[in-house]
């Protein structure tokens, strides 16, 4: 297999779904930061999408957890 498939099935394997895992958790940060913002100045709207947006992130890490169990013995850089 060459190094342009490998690279495009990069993003179905093991390897690429811990990526997307570590990246949307990274997201987390930014949610944290808006919390703590929209508590100090009381601001009830910015609280309440800083909340949607974690949900997000929860529910996306969620579905690459998913996938990473569904993936199991056949992922497509390992061979």
């Amino acid at each position: 297999m060459n190094s342009l498939k490998k690279a495009k099935g990069f993003k179905k394997s093991r390897n690429g779904t811990y990526l997307s895992i570590a990246t949307t958790a990274f997201g987390a940060v930014t949610v944290v930061k808006q919390i703590r913002r929209a508590r100090q100045e009381s601001d009830t709207l910015r609280l309440l999408d800083a909340a949607v947006s974690g949900v997000a992130i929860v529910t996306g890490i969620a579905l690459l957890l998913r996938d990473l169990k569904q993936l199991g013995d056949d992922d497509v850089l390992l061979g």
